[in-house]
């Protein structure tokens, strides 16, 4: 099994896949999404559910980015705590 470093050199790593609200919400308001998107596909045309579905994905895309910023301005942050502390 390789160590931290080399996993994080190789690229795999992957935060995102592996990380899972423990909020205990999460599972109703995914539960919620799934409901709230069975009852649009019953609703709308196979052409206007597409439109919903490709919508949703940019809108995941522009998440990622989101999360992506926020993880390495988080990583950062903590980097330079930790600098600080030892600096002292």
């Amino acid at each position: 099994m390789p160590n931290f470093l080399e996993s994080l050199y190789y690229g795999n790593l992957n935060p995102v896949e592996k990380a899972v609200s423990t909020d205990p919400q999460y599972r109703q308001l995914s539960r919620q999404i799934s409901e709230s998107m069975d009852a649009w596909k019953k609703r709308l045309s196979e052409d206007e559910f597409r439109e919903l579905e490709d919508l949703l994905d940019l809108y995941r895309q522009v998440q990622g980015l989101e999360m992506t910023a926020s993880f390495t301005d988080g990583f950062r942050l903590g980097a330079t705590m930790i600098i600080e502390v030892y600096s002292e």
